[in-house]
């Protein structure tokens, strides 16, 4: 719009001057205070009714003069604007270009109409380059020759003088940019104090996922170790079965063989025998002499068969049986193979099913009064030492308890409940074990409870972990082939803690250290 137009906008229709101290009246027309005043006197004195000098609506009561804020700063930024720039000698404050009134540098950016600087003021410094600040961001869409300063709360939208005067925001509500800013500022101060403590808990939540992923990721490994072992030591078990089973076979068809090789042998001494008996008959049936025939010895054929009949009736008696009876006696040979393959899935299942070590009891040499009389809990009370270098109490002398029982395989737990300022549970090789490995190689896996903390060895200090004991009640869980270690807090749901990876070459035994306090096995 031009400027002479803006200035009968800005004009009040009383005074015909721009407005001075703009009040409002219920109808929704403005004034200034001092000429709607002066009319409401007048009225007065005739005893009329109040009423609008421009829609002549009329007031049971005077009413309330409000003062219009946004109209009187608008009449003050207008009377502000230095002579000259309202007509035609405006001056673009960047090219020093002469401008025609009401419109815009044709050099320049169009927006900066409206805020030219005087004759002599010289260009101003360039702005800092930010896309939201950018003067054609800034002009009105609708009226390209005004900028946009004000905010109409009731359409969300950013307008200009004529948008709120004779525009689609005529009667809204309107703001001043920098006010509506701020107002915007602190709501999204209060969504910052709001989503902050969400972002905590995102980050925590990733942090338990990712831990898990983690705890998924060494539980895998650690199933695919145990898979591998098993199907190696399933096929070492097949393969000693196997030659066990084929050494019986053999055994048995040997022995088989040779009883049958003796009926042969047998039998074949039988036929030679009567071969020969038969052929001296024979020989005197073909004698033509009557008198050498009568003459010569009779054969041994009849008393043969009279001295032998027992024993060669009795001889293929039992060489007729052998034919049909004499076998191998696979009997044992099946027996023997499903006891081992049954064997095998035993202890397949074993290595993965979870077995509750229910019989543990701790070593005791001879009585110790610090060892309960059923062996299975520890308390004692040492003399400690403060360590400034790792903020803890530091065990004097630090000798395990061991269990009797000893690992060598396969998945086993059990749990254990303590209390007091240090005590450690866990696994590790026997006293006898120690000879047999290197010194560089780890021998203990245990955890940490120290003044209310779940800590790990890390050379020869401890770290303490993040998760905070809830209970006194720890449970270890053992995968022998695996190589796992695991610590949790047997509680619904079950808590995890910790878990050791690493590779057994020795027997394991469950293991207490107490510094101070009392341990005890409760499995």
């Amino acid at each position: 719009m031009a400027a002479a137009d803006l200035r009968d906008e800005l004009s009040c229709s009383l005074c015909r001057e721009i407005y001075t101290d703009p009040v409002t009246l219920p109808c929704g027309h403005n004034y200034c205070r001092g000429c709607i005043g002066g009319t409401g006197g007048e009225q007065g004195e005739r005893r009329e009714e109040p009423s609008c000098p421009e829609c002549r609506q009329t007031f049971t009561h005077r009413p309330e003069l409000k003062k219009n804020v946004t109209l009187s700063k608008i009449c003050q930024g207008f009377r502000s604007t230095p002579p000259g720039q309202g007509g035609a000698g405006n001056i673009c404050p960047t090219c020093d270009s002469p401008v025609a009134a009401g419109t815009s540098c044709q050099n320049c950016d169009p927006s900066q109409w409206g805020i030219n600087l005087p004759v002599g003021s010289g260009p101003a410094e360039p702005a800092p380059t930010d896309p939201t600040n950018s003067p054609r961001n800034r002009t009105c869409p609708a009226h390209p020759q005004m900028e946009l300063e004000y905010y109409c709360p009731q359409d969300g939208a950013c307008v200009c003088v004529s948008c709120w005067l004779e525009g689609d925001h005529v009667g809204h509500r309107v703001e001043l940019l920098s006010e509506a800013s701020e107002k915007k500022k602190e709501t999204l101060r209060k969504d910052l104090v709001e989503l902050s403590p969400k972002t905590k808990l995102i980050e925590g939540i990733i942090q338990g996922i990712q831990e898990r992923l983690r705890e998924v990721t060494e539980k895998a490994a650690g199933e695919t170790k145990g898979v591998t072992a098993l199907f190696r030591d399933i096929r070492e078990e097949l393969e000693a079965l196997e030659k066990r089973l084929l050494r019986d076979i053999s055994r048995e068809q040997e022995k088989v063989s040779l009883r049958l090789n003796d009926l042969i042998q047998e039998m074949e001494t039988d036929k030679e025998e009567l071969s020969r008996e038969i052929h001296h008959i024979e020989e005197l049936c073909n004698m033509a002499d009557p008198l050498t025939l009568l003459q010569a010895p009779e054969p041994d054929g009849a008393e043969f068969y009279e001295a032998e009949e027992g024993d060669n009736e009795d001889r293929e008696m039992e060489a007729i049986n052998a034919i049909g009876v004499v076998d191998l006696d696979l009997g044992g040979i099946s027996e023997t193979l499903l006891t081992g393959l049954d064997q095998i899935v035993t202890e397949a299942k074993g290595r993965f099913t979870w077995q509750e070590a229910t019989d543990l009891v701790l070593e005791a040499e001879e009585s110790n009064e610090l060892l309960s009389e059923d062996r299975k809990a520890v308390s004692y009370t040492a003399d400690r030492r403060y360590n400034p270098y790792c903020d803890i109490f530091a065990i004097v002398s630090r000798h395990p308890w061991l269990s009797t029982r000893n690992f060598s395989s396969g998945r086993h737990y059990w749990e254990v409940e303590g209390s007091g300022v240090r005590w450690e549970v866990g696994v590790t090789y026997s006293d006898e074990a120690m000879d047999e490995i290197d010194s560089d190689e780890s021998s203990e896996w245990y955890l940490s409870i120290i003044c209310d903390t779940y800590n790990v060895p890390e050379g020869n200090n401890h770290i303490a972990l993040p998760l905070r004991p809830s209970c006194g009640r720890i449970r270890i869980s053992l995968d022998y082939e695996a190589g796992l270690v695991s610590f949790y807090e047997p509680r619904k749901p079950i808590r995890h803690i910790y878990t050791y990876t690493d590779s057994f070459t020795e027997p394991l035994c469950a293991a207490l250290w107490v510094d101070s306090g009392s341990v005890r096995i409760t499995s």
